[in-house]
């Protein structure tokens, strides 16, 4: 079980980042959100992934925009 979900977290990865946010602030959180989960799953450090997921989801919003709607 724990296998498939970890074959499933990418995925999840995925939808959360499709969901950008309207400010910096909102994207920064989902990002935080999408990061922790992330490295939950996979047992890593939560707090480096969610730092490296709020950075990565708020500068690929801020730079593509019309991809983030």
């Amino acid at each position: 079980m724990r296998r498939s979900f970890k074959f499933a977290a990418p995925v999840w990865v995925v939808l959360a980042l499709s969901a950008c946010g309207d400010t910096v602030g909102e994207q920064a959180v989902i990002g935080g959100a999408a990061g922790a989960g992330t490295a939950a799953v996979f047992d890593g450090n939560i707090l480096t992934g969610a730092a490296v997921g709020a950075a990565g989801n708020t500068i690929y919003c801020q730079a593509n925009p019309g991809k983030c709607n």
